[in-house]
């Protein structure tokens, strides 16, 4: 009999990833052994992709929670990018330069935001060897980060895990194996024109919500059979669609941008898994065995923020220290309309905590499901 794996999604979104913390911070108060990591198999993309390192490196699944916990409660902006007024000054200096005299100067800036304060702390904070402690004494089959080649314009997801892990390659995404690394993590949370890409073995990677189409394919192809999947923003369609009569801000219109990266790609995803569940139960499972079809119906369970998020970061915006409010208020981004990109950048304490609340009574409120789902009654 095949082993049942449960697999953890954890979505991109920069900021908004702290919602993450909060419906972990109420799956582990759920275990009744909060040491034991109820999901083998990790999965996870740009800001997620962060959270998923962080478990897969810890030396329990409470205790990794915890740790998330404390830096989630207690961020600050300055120490994901630059956000003092020398660093702020000189990345706006570049970019009016590159606009001005890009044909004198022939030299474009990689990034709006210099984020070099990130990767001091993930390097001061993640143990990249223990994952593969973890993996060799069982407490973890595998992970997955997934990163966006600008190059080959191809989805690829590095995983880490046992060895009878295979490859696989899809039109436009490959699951390539790796020994992940602090650069695996960089180059899937550079979000694009924000952050600067990172080279990888030969070719520039990007934020892994790029040209992600299958996100939820990482986790099937590393045997998962049930799948817990947490969001970054609403998933739900909106039933209200506002009118507006004036043009809109480029932050508007970057946060739209950011938004149908982060979050469109996942919910077509679910709603072609959930077809194909649909599909699969009317066939009986004799006629599938003798067709020799590799499909199986795969159990999903979805989290997602209950309030919009761009609502939330418009509320906290004053949080961010006063050179970033200045670069975001000249685009429009320091409005309710605006609210979106800055949702993506709000690194402060104020919004992160908020942030963990709403996952935390998110999921809380959702408690049957949820020990349904992971078999804890």
């Amino acid at each position: 009999m095949t082993e049942s794996r449960t697999a953890l999604i954890l979505t991109g979104g920069g900021a908004r990833a702290g919602y993450q913390i909060g419906v972990l911070k109420a799956i582990r108060e759920l275990l009744r052994e909060p040491r034991r990591n109820p999901f083998p198999i990790l999965c996870g993309t740009s800001a997620g992709a962060l959270n998923a390192a962080s478990l897969a490196a810890a030396d329990d699944f409470g205790a990794g929670v915890d740790g998330l916990v404390r830096v989630w409660e207690n961020f600050s902006a300055h120490q994901v990018y630059r956000a003092d007024p020398a660093g702020i000054g000189l990345s706006g200096a570049r970019w009016l330069s590159t606009l001005a005299l890009g044909w004198l100067t022939r030299r474009a800036p990689r990034s709006l935001l210099d984020n070099a304060p990130l990767r001091g702390l993930l390097e001061s904070r993640i143990d990249f060897s223990r994952i593969g402690r973890a993996i060799e004494s069982g407490a973890l089959h595998s992970i997955s980060i997934t990163c966006s080649g600008y190059s080959s314009g191809q989805s690829v997801s590095f995983f880490q895990g046992r060895a009878d892990i295979a490859p696989w390659r899809r039109s436009q995404r490959v699951g390539a194996p790796a020994e992940i690394s602090l650069d695996h993590l960089m180059a899937s949370s550079a979000i694009p024109f924000i952050f600067p890409a990172v080279h990888l073995n030969r070719e520039w990677f990007g934020d892994g919500s790029m040209r992600q189409v299958a996100p939820i394919s990482p986790a099937i192809h590393l045997g998962a059979d049930r799948i817990l999947v947490i969001g970054a923003g609403r998933l739900a369609d909106e039933t209200e669609r506002p009118g507006s009569a004036s043009y809109p801000s480029l932050a508007q219109i970057a946060g739209h941008a950011l938004s149908s990266i982060f979050l469109d790609s996942m919910s077509v995803d679910l709603e072609r898994m959930n077809r194909i569940n649909t599909t699969l139960s009317l066939i009986p499972d004799t006629v599938r065995r003798d067709k020799g079809t590799t499909l199986r119906p795969i159990e999903v369970l979805t989290i997602a923020p209950s309030q919009r998020l761009d609502h939330l970061a418009a509320r906290h915006a004053q949080a961010l220290p006063w050179p970033v409010r200045a670069l975001l208020r000249g685009i429009g981004a320091m409005n309710r309309n605006g609210g979106a990109l800055t949702s993506y950048l709000l690194f402060e304490q104020p919004y992160t905590r908020a942030l963990i609340d709403l996952g935390y009574a998110d999921t809380l409120a959702r408690r049957s499901e949820v020990v349904e789902f992971l078999d804890l009654s």
